[in-house]
């Protein structure tokens, strides 16, 4: 190959550094009006958005995501991945609690604008402009739409009658400096959006309090929501309000009281509900989403906090009579959470922040801009750390609008850093999830991600942090997105020095503020804020590095060898731990058993295991037990594990009492040998497990042998050692998916005389609500080595193959 010059490579060079996009963002600003019929569970909104090109490009179509079709049918990239995860409940779920979005009118500037479907997803559409919006200029977009409110099973939705209204409305994709970032609704992968202001109507049944984004404006509403609480009489201790000025009025608005007729289509006009409904304006600039929740039942408590820079902010909380005992102290968690996160990041920015309970079907909260949803919690303690950690999402997800999407580290994980700093800080002596019984505490993991972060590293089915959101496995998401990165941000700030990376990510918030930084805009703002970025081998780029690396990131501690009654999983990465127990057992035979138990079983599984469990029988009186040591060899490659093992065991299986009452005790035993390969998935999401598996079985037992002695004339009763021995080689494909799971082996088995080979399958048909049909096909064949005799057909009748499959 002719090389080019050193001119020309130059060249190149330096029109690729000044070829890169600078950066930009979208301005679009949303008016919304909606009104919720909480007979029908629908929504009925119009839509005004003032989309601004900020782009270096012209535009002849804009990406729009419509999140409420994910729960259209069962076809939806949601649904998918809900299966994926495991549950099936929507999958089988009624028309009557799935959802959707439709009436759908788009028109840009006052011209009607045809939508085009995604190739893929029924949830993201395309929005062909009549005219191109060329860079500089903006477009006004608008249409009505009508939402059919699913129950909730991801976030939002509705509980009966409490409502968690989220990705509701039309929403423009993301285009940055690398295109289009249209998405469909996952339940596990969140959201990328653009910054704008919203104006959001919303009119409902007047008996129902609401929480939302941003800021009321309806100076009648908040006094209704203060004497509610104050009914509610429950005491809550309060710092002193600082007086706050009257919220700003931007236009005459509907107050309480205003009659408008609630009508569901659905009912006779003679028994047409009438019901007095209210209008709530509510306005937040530099947000890019918005959320509201509505519950008739919610008790509201409210206070104000003083930031550090003397400015006044409201923090409100709304929960349900149920939760008033854990909720108690909501309002001082959420001004804790605001308090250090300022501290640590930036100024909290808005002038309300809300937490709100919202029955979600899972035990943990979800973010929006200025509010946050958390489900009913089971402490007070659980639910100040979960305050906090959602509160928090304010910062790395509402204000750093990182692409959560592609980058989760760089919301869930930076997050879990300041977790870990709060716990620290308020809850100095541990997890608050850990038993408080003593026996169970003493054993528990003091850290329980830690344990499983550690746990699926030393099984190879760890992913690196640097992976999207749908492309992690369920537990790869928590432990790694989440519990990794919070460690991997900690040797960030080991490396830099705590007081210096605090200067880095106060660098990092007030560049990146209210804007879309990248993982290289963040390591950018380390290295310049730092200045460490020495040759050595441990620097900022080795620690970013370590994103896209799979294993632990710390190296091992050298373990000493700990006696502990019992089992423990504490403290497992400092103590190869060895564990002693009693070990009973009963049979027919040996009646009961008693002996003692010693292994080192735990999590992670040592490469070495071993069991060992000797017991003396109290019928035989003969000695029984089992034994297991077997070694590991873990890789990332195609043969994900590798396990070399020996098994043991001996117990009596018959008895024979003979003429003079003495009983004689028929005892069996084996020895086996075994390798086991088990195989890579390819996709770390994939349920099935693939594995071939070698074993030879070394038996030996007592047999019973009657035989005469014509010298004598007597009966001779004989107790033969007899030995056998059985080969097996196993292949097995499991798919333990929440749908249709499947299960099939193939073995082929060689001992004295014959050969066996065998194929075994099962398939499991759900059912719509709960349990389902399993199908077994099974099928052999018997194979005679050499001639078939009786004495073979004898010698081998244990191993024959019949309806249940052989019998030994």
């Amino acid at each position: 190959m002719k090389r080019p010059s050193l001119l020309f490579i130059l060249l190149l060079n330096a029109a690729g550094v000044f070829c890169q996009p600078a950066y930009f963002q979208q301005q679009v600003n949303y008016k919304i009006d909606v009104t919720l019929n909480d007979i029908e569970n629908t929504l009925d909104g119009f839509e005004i958005i003032q989309y601004t090109n900020n782009s270096p490009d012209t535009l002849q179509f804009i990406w729009f995501h419509l999140w409420p079709n994910a729960y259209k049918n069962d076809q939806t990239a949601f649904s998918e991945q809900l299966l994926q995860l495991g549950r099936t409940d929507f999958y089988f779920s009624n028309n009557d609690k799935r959802g959707y979005i439709n009436r759908l009118d788009f028109k840009v500037n006052g011209i009607t604008s045809a939508l085009e479907d995604h190739p893929q997803y029924i949830d993201v559409a395309k929005l062909m402009l009549p005219s191109p919006l060329p860079p500089g200029d903006s477009i006004k977009i608008t249409t009505p739409f009508h939402e059919k409110i699913p129950y909730n099973f991801s976030r939002g939705g509705h509980v009966a009658q409490s409502y968690q209204i989220t990705q509701w409305y039309p929403k423009p994709a993301v285009y940055d400096n690398r295109g289009w970032h249209p998405m469909p609704y996952l339940d596990q992968g969140e959201f990328y959006s653009e910054f704008g202001n919203f104006n959001v109507d919303i009119t409902l049944p007047e008996n129902y309090a609401v929480a939302a984004t941003g800021e009321l404006q309806n100076t009648s509403e908040i006094n209704w929501l203060i004497d509610k609480r104050k009914a509610e009489n429950v005491i809550v201790k309060k710092e002193p309000v600082v007086e706050k000025p009257v919220l700003r009025q931007k236009k005459p608005m509907p107050v309480k009281g205003k009659k408008i007729i609630h009508e569901s289509p659905s009912l006779p006009k003679a028994i047409l509900a009438r019901v007095e409904m209210k209008t709530l304006n509510y306005i937040q600039n530099n947000v890019h989403d918005f959320a509201w929740f509505a519950d008739k039942n919610f008790i509201v408590n409210h206070d104000t906090l003083q930031l550090a820079s003397g400015r006044i902010i409201d923090a409100y909380s709304f929960y349900t009579p149920e939760e008033k005992d854990i909720w108690l102290n909501s309002i001082e968690y959420l001004k804790d959470a605001i308090k250090t996160r300022s501290k640590w990041l930036g100024e909290y920015p808005y002038n309300v922040v809300t937490a709100v309970e919202a029955k979600m079907g899972f035990e943990g909260g979800m973010e929006y801009p200025t509010i946050t949803s958390i489900s009913p919690l089971g402490s007070a303690e659980a639910l100040d750390n979960t305050i906090e950690h959602e509160v928090g999402h304010n910062w790395t997800y509402g204000i750093l609008a990182t692409n959560e999407r592609d980058h989760p580290w760089m919301d869930e994980g930076m997050n879990t850093y300041f977790d870990n700093r709060y716990k620290a800080l308020k809850y100095p002596e541990g997890d608050a999830f850990i038993p408080k019984e003593k026996f169970i505490q003493s054993r528990a993991p003091h850290n329980v991600n830690g344990l499983v972060y550690r746990t699926i590293a030393a099984l190879k089915k760890d992913q690196p942090i640097e992976t999207a959101s749908e492309d992690f496995s369920e537990i790869n998401y928590n432990e790694i997105a989440y519990y990794k990165t919070g460690k991997w941000m900690k040797e960030l700030e080991n490396y830099v020095g705590q007081p210096l990376f605090d200067s880095c990510l106060h660098a990092y918030y007030h560049k990146w503020k209210f804007k879309h930084p990248y993982p290289e805009d963040f390591k950018k703002v380390i290295k310049e804020v730092s200045g460490k970025n020495s040759k050595e081998s441990k620097n900022v780029d080795s620690i970013f590095s370590l994103l896209t690396q799979k294993g632990l990131m710390e190296k091992p501690a050298k373990k000493d060898f700990k006696v502990i009654p019992f089992i423990s999983f504490k403290e497992t990465d400092k103590h190869n731990d060895i564990f002693v127990a009693p070990s009973f057992g009963l049979n027919y035979y040996d009646k009961f058993m008693i002996g003692a138990l010693v292994h080192n079983y735990t999590l992670p599984e040592p490469s070495f295991h071993f069991l060992f469990a000797p017991m003396y029988a109290t019928g035989s009186k003969k000695f029984t037990g089992i034994a297991r040591a077997g070694y590991n060899i873990m890789s990332y490659g195609l043969i994900r594990k590798a396990e070399i093992s020996l098994n043991g065991e001996t117990f009596t299986v018959d008895d024979f009492t003979d003429s003079t009452g003495k009983k004689n005790y028929q005892g069996f035993s084996k020895l086996v040998p075994s390798v086991k390969l088990v195989f890579k998935n390819k996709n770390p999401l994939s349920k099935l497990t693939k594995s071939i598996q070698w074993k030879t079985y070394f038996i030996r037992e007592t047999g019973l042998s009657f035989t005469r002695d014509t010298v004598n004339q007597v009966d001779v009763i004989s107790y033969p050692k007899t030995s056998r021995y059985l080969n097996q080689l196993k292949f097995t494909i499991e798919n333990n998916r929440a749908l249709y799971p499947y299960f099939a082996s193939l073995q082929a088995e060689q001992g004295k005389s014959f050969v066996r080979l065998a194929f075994d399958g099962n398939y499991f048909f759900n059912y719509a609500k709960d349990g389902g049909m399993n199908v077994r096909l099974f099928g052999g064949k018997f194979i005679y080595l050499g001639d078939k005799t009786i004495f073979k057909q004898f010698e081998t009748d244990r191993y024959h193959l019949n309806m249940s499959g052989p019998k030994g």
